[in-house]
């Protein structure tokens, strides 16, 4: 177990990193002959590309996470035995149309990205450890949002023993703007190298990550998500969850709102068949706004249904009574009594796949409410299209409505933020591809909203994407 600790206390320095600024897809290939550790090869199994996978090849856990925990649900991934590591980078260069006052004003600009990737998976008989990381610049001829950098990554450290299961996880990113819709239709949101070589993270439930559903919150921001979760097998077919997580949004300009998030959950999942499973959890929330004196303590009671056929279909339904106390008054009252609820989904057919997250309950505010109360849907596709042409498409919807007026607030406000986008990448050789995109951004608001000498109640940004991304052959660390 020494090497797994040791790998672990990597990712924790890793994690603690992650909060300071620093600078730094996948065509098939064919298989060949391990080398020894530390060479490259071309390759070593994905299942990616994959039209007849068998349960076999599957671990059928949903991720190895239950029912009533963090993470969404997954088609389960291959059991990957080699450990390695593969280096890249990529560039884009995004045409961008934006209109803020009204419709007939538009200034259009450009925002070119450099970035360095690199991917990192390391497997022992009862630990895993992967790393998806991206880190670079930007350069934009808008001189309001200027010159930069960007950081976005995601890290995972998994023990396992007979019957239990602990996972760290931190989610972070760096970026000019909200993450809500950031890089559709040209991967950049996407860390690490891309494709079916990048380790499968788990990701976050929507509950546990900072929201971020505002365009017009201002300039760069921080965002961080560390989530500890523990499970347990009680017997062959139930098992209960312990999950710990922290939360953190800042801004580097004035004029938001930053938050953090303390959450502690505790579930119960049962499997009704090999396929159903039940389960009950509750969940604390405590937000936090520093530099403001109001608070919530947010209290949910969750009944969940979840179906896992594996490699085909991963679903999870959510819905209970939801219970928000405020340190102080929102129109004149102490608490709210509501119901909360959400969804997730994940299917494949054959190299196709379909993603699929809704949830509503009460959110941070995304940096321009002190808290709120919100409905976020979000969905993706890819499909191959050809041999060699892959074809995505990605929407998100948010509606952020405002909790009322008290002490802490400035006014009450609602906002409505739509993206849409569709990407086409085509492989260049063996390790590299190219991609063309478009993606709009649109926000609609009760009140206007003032910025850079002008105001106005709706937002639309258009952005069309050139892209080029390579990578080089993975390297064997065992």
């Amino acid at each position: 177990m020494r090497r797994p600790l040791h790998y672990c206390l990597v990712a924790a320095i890793l994690t603690s990193l992650a909060s300071v600024p620093t600078f730094g897809q996948e065509p098939n290939v064919e298989e060949s002959t391990p080398r020894s550790a530390g060479q490259s090869f071309p390759w070593f199994g994905s299942g990616t590309d994959r039209n007849d996978e068998t349960e076999a090849t599957r671990d059928g856990q949903q991720g190895n996470s239950p029912l009533t925990g963090a993470m969404k649900p997954s088609l389960g991934s291959e059991q990957l035995r080699h450990s390695y590591w593969v280096p890249g980078f990529q560039s884009s260069t995004t045409i961008r149309s934006t209109s803020i006052d009204e419709p007939t004003r538009s200034d259009w600009n450009s925002m070119n990205y450099l970035l360095g990737n690199v991917s990192l998976h390391h497997a022992w008989g009862n630990a895993d450890l992967s790393l998806n990381y991206s880190g670079g610049g930007y350069f934009s001829t808008d001189r309001g949002e200027g010159n930069g950098f960007l950081q976005l990554g995601g890290i995972s450290q998994t023990f396992r023993g007979r019957k239990w299961q602990l996972t760290f996880l931190d989610e972070f990113s760096y970026l000019p703007q909200s993450f809500f819709g950031f890089g559709v239709g040209s991967g950049i949101s996407l860390p690490g190298i891309g494709g079916s070589l990048a380790p499968a993270l788990p990701g976050l439930q929507t509950n546990y990550q900072p929201s971020q559903s505002v365009f017009t919150s201002l300039g760069a921001r921080y965002s961080n998500a560390f989530v500890t979760q523990a499970i347990y097998a009680v017997s062959r077919r139930g098992s209960i969850d312990f999950i710990g997580s922290r939360g953190t949004l800042r801004f580097v300009e004035p004029g938001n709102f930053d938050s953090d998030d303390t959450i502690f959950s505790i579930g119960y999942s049962y499997a009704v068949t090999r396929k159903d499973t039940v389960g009950v959890l509750y969940r604390y929330t405590s937000y936090q706004f520093p530099g403001n004196p109001q608070a919530f303590g947010d209290h949910v009671a969750h009944f969940a249904y979840g179906r896992t056929i594996t490699g085909r279909l991963g679903l999870q339904l959510f819905v209970g009574p939801e219970t928000t106390t405020f340190r102080l008054p929102i129109d004149g009252k102490d608490r709210h009594v509501g119901m909360s609820w959400g969804a997730a989904l994940n299917r494949a057919a054959g190299i196709n796949n379909l993603a699929f997250t809704y949830t509503h309950g009460l959110a941070n505010g995304s940096g321009v409410q002190v808290g709120s109360r919100t409905d976020q849907v979000e969905a993706s596709v890819t499909r191959q299209v050809s041999r060699n042409w892959q074809l995505s498409g990605n929407v998100g919807v948010a509606r952020n409505g405002s909790l009322g007026t008290s002490a802490a607030s400035f006014g009450s406000q609602d906002f409505d933020s739509y993206y849409f986008g569709v990407g086409l990448r085509r492989p260049v050789g063996r390790n590299a591809s190219l991609l063309l995109g478009y993606s709009a951004q649109i926000q609609t608001s009760s009140q206007p909203i003032c910025a850079a000498g002008f105001c106005s109640d709706s937002y639309t940004q258009h952005q069309i994407t050139l892209g080029f991304s390579w990578h080089t052959s993975p390297f064997i660390l065992r």
